[in-house]
């Protein structure tokens, strides 16, 4: 709805839904189908081979292909289109047609399967089928289809804040809890990558993404209009509960914990 009102000009804000769903109000409050272009992208196949064709490929839960855009700390980033449900992670990580395996002598520390806004999944995950499903069960999507690999030399600190950061820039500023709690949240964890943690920053951090998103849980529940806000929560939540003795060095000592170094570049559409 946000883009709505920008076709319209107005200010890229979103609406009220209800009763302002696109199918029903969209542009000029007349229906509108909204799509991922993706999905538009399918229906010249479906039109000219059938239904029944595109539903053969993939899994009976997730038919059809689907592109994922890879990047981070594997040999090779790029954007592979695989069968749904059929490929796992691990697959498109290390088989040569795919992503050729993890940077040399490192092994995944943690990876985002569905774009910034998905909670993070770790080496347990690997063996699981990229089926909307089944990541779904596991407490995170596929969304957007852009993964970002991390191995065991990412200082997790760092890469929640780059994360964050971006939530916050991109803030429309017309819901509280997102405008002020996006902020909030970037200035501690940038306190705390500076040096200057508090024992009580993370205790606060999790205060902060719980205001935003209640219960701090998947799907998330929101405050807000629109999921931007709850996106935020998603790697705090990740990263503290499954590396907090990160979180713990740094405000201790001023300092990452050794090993290792600046976080992985935030794939351009990992927002989605």
């Amino acid at each position: 709805t946000a883009l709505i009102e920008s076709l319209e000009g107005e200010r890229g804000m979103p609406r009220l839904k209800p009763p302002f769903f696109p199918a029903v109000k969209g542009l000029y409050m007349q229906p509108t189908i909204v799509n991922n272009v993706e999905t538009l992208a399918n229906v010249p196949y479906i039109v000219t081979s059938g239904g029944s064709e595109f539903k053969s490929i993939g899994a009976p839960t997730s038919t059809g292909m689907r592109m994922f855009a890879v990047s981070g700390h594997v040999k090779k980033p790029g954007v592979f289109e695989v069968p749904n449900g059929v490929t796992t992670f691990r697959m498109l990580f290390e088989a040569p047609e795919y992503c050729g395996g993890v940077r040399e002598g490192r092994s995944v520390k943690a990876f985002i399967p569905g774009g910034a806004s998905a909670m993070w999944f770790f080496p347990e995950h690997l063996d699981m089928a990229l089926d909307k499903p089944t990541v779904d069960k596991a407490g995170s999507m596929l969304g957007s289809g852009a993964i970002v690999v991390m191995d065991d030399t990412t200082d997790m600190v760092a890469a929640c804040w780059r994360i964050v950061r971006f939530f916050a820039r991109e803030s429309c500023g017309k819901c509280t809890p997102c405008r002020e709690g996006t902020t909030w949240l970037e200035r501690v964890l940038k306190r705390i990558l500076d040096g200057h943690g508090r024992p009580e920053d993370i205790d606060l951090l999790m205060e902060v993404s719980e205001s935003i998103s209640p219960g701090i849980a998947w799907p998330p529940r929101q405050t807000t209009i629109c999921p931007l806000g709850p996106s935020a929560v998603s790697p705090i939540a990740s990263a503290v509960r499954r590396f907090r003795p990160e979180f713990d060095h740094y405000i201790a000592h001023g300092r990452p914990i050794d090993g290792v170094e600046s976080p992985f570049a935030v794939a351009a559409a990992s927002h989605a």
